[in-house]
């Protein structure tokens, strides 16, 4: 597994659901079982934006190869995406998210892993790269 490729897919996620979050938030969350209000709606395209960000940051942090920043953008998104995976999953077995739920749970816990393991397993290789 290559850090490059674990930030190239979080990229391109959160491209696949930032910009219909942004556009279309009431029918993109339908598809989880989710009813939005006004306030909702709000909320889910504020998310929208945050992952446009997360898009932004995981792209040209693909390429830096061990920096202090892209340790920080490492850790940040193995805590993003641990708490992700927590709250998706606890959403999806209480019934409040339908069985689509699960791609959600699946796809932070994906990048859990994928960004803990650079943060925690691979962390040396990565330092290596800074000298």
């Amino acid at each position: 597994m290559k850090l490059k490729n674990v930030m190239t897919a979080k990229a391109l996620v959160c491209l696949f659901f930032g910009i219909p979050l942004l556009f279309i938030p009431v029918q993109i969350m339908k598809l989880y079982g989710l009813d939005l209000d006004l306030s909702g709606t709000v909320m889910a395209r504020l998310y929208g934006a945050a992952m446009l960000g997360n898009l932004l940051l995981t792209w040209f942090a693909r390429e830096d190869n061990g920096s202090l920043s892209q340790r920080a953008i490492i850790l940040q998104m193995f805590l993003y995406n641990g708490i992700g995976f927590v709250i998706t999953l606890m959403a999806t077995l209480t019934g409040v998210m339908n069985a689509f739920g699960w791609t959600a749970v699946a796809i932070y816990l994906f990048f859990t892993v994928g960004f803990g393991y650079f943060e925690f397993v691979k962390q040396s290789v990565i330092l290596k790269h800074e000298h």
